[in-house]
């Protein structure tokens, strides 16, 4: 018999996630003890176990994100699932995923307008459940970098644009550095904020990243750096860590200054190389809808994947009431958190 928990052993949920082939930072408890501490962020940690043995046969981490206490937060909640959920293999885990899911809907209750569950892995051996659940798949794309090899492997493979820019970035005097205290977040997140706000694109409140680097920096499981020009912080971004895994979290750079983001990401590459496994760009959009830093991420010769990526409304008039508000938000120049 199957078995949903939301008080699974914290030991025995991170030895699954870390020993199943596609477990990831996601899915552990480090990011629900980063997300339970950040502000309008709520963890949904759920667990399938066999009542038999106590084993674990499946986990999801979700997290509820909301822009604003109240009513404007109840009208914009979303719920997303990164990298997960995360099941054991055959057919016994394939039911454990379908009664987590609909576990975890019951749980979720009306908390959020829609959950969307943003895929690492081809899922094609749990697309029927997902769909049967009505979970509406579409197709995303990423780039994977392998870093299991030396720097100048990776350098051979990035485009010559990139590599001019890079060596431009490094005439003109740009340096850049792992930050070395949580004061210096606030740098990191002032770049990051001025970009958001100049692309009209979404971001999470400071206390996201604070918490990271409090919580999840000390233990190599992110790092955080600066790109500066004369003294000024002029780019930044921030990574997660998991077994060999680098997945390029949040980045930045002040759009006066040139080829600052090709130069952060070849010293990112270069300093993990033969250190790490896959530098995961963390995404590239639809293919067939505009994507402004597809090119971008392209150029640096990693591997196009599309994974894809899955949807359910929950509620259809609240979701439309969100689409409304959006638009109104972007004309008057506002920005919320719609986890993009």
């Amino acid at each position: 018999m199957i078995e949903i928990t939301d008080s699974v052993d914290r030991e025995k949920w991170d030895e699954f996630v870390y020993n199943h082939p596609y477990g990831n930072i996601f899915q552990s408890s480090y990011l629900a003890d980063v997300y339970r501490a950040t502000k309008n962020y709520e963890p949904i940690s759920l667990a399938a176990t066999d009542s038999e043995n106590g084993d674990i046969l499946a986990v999801l981490q979700a997290v509820i994100i909301r822009d604003a206490p109240g009513l404007v937060g109840s009208i914009s909640s979303r719920s997303i699932i990164n990298g997960g959920p995360l099941f054991a293999e055959g057919r016994k885990g394939l039911e454990a995923l379908e009664k987590l899911l609909n576990y975890y809907e019951k749980f979720l209750h009306s908390r959020a307008i829609y959950t969307q569950i943003r895929n690492m892995w081809d899922t094609e051996n749990s697309k029927t459940e997902l769909e049967s659940l009505g979970y509406q798949y579409e197709p995303h794309l990423n780039y994977l970098i392998n870093l299991n090899r030396p720097a100048k492997a990776i350098w051979a493979d990035i485009h010559k644009p990139r590599k001019k820019g890079i060596n431009r970035a490094e005439k003109a005097g740009i340096t850049i550095r792992k930050i070395e205290t949580k004061a210096e977040v606030a740098d990191c997140y002032k770049v990051v904020e001025e970009t958001y706000k100049n692309v009209r694109l979404p971001l999470a409140d400071i206390s996201l990243l604070e918490n990271a680097y409090e919580k999840l920096a000390p233990a190599g499981l992110a790092d955080f750096y600066l790109a500066a020009l004369d003294g000024e912080a002029v780019g930044s971004r921030v990574v997660l860590k998991y077994r060999g895994l680098v997945h390029d979290w949040y980045a930045g750079s002040k759009p006066e200054i040139n080829y600052v983001n090709e130069a952060v990401v070849w010293h990112m590459l270069s300093e993990y190389a033969e250190k790490e496994k896959v530098f995961d760009f963390g995404g590239a959009g639809h293919p067939d809808k505009p994507y402004g830093v597809r090119e971008f991420k392209k150029r640096f010769g990693g591997e196009e994947v599309n994974f894809g990526r899955y949807k359910k409304i929950h509620s259809k008039a609240r979701d439309e009431v969100m689409k409304s508000g959006l638009k109104v938000y972007k004309t008057v120049g506002k920005y919320i958190n719609i986890g993009i």
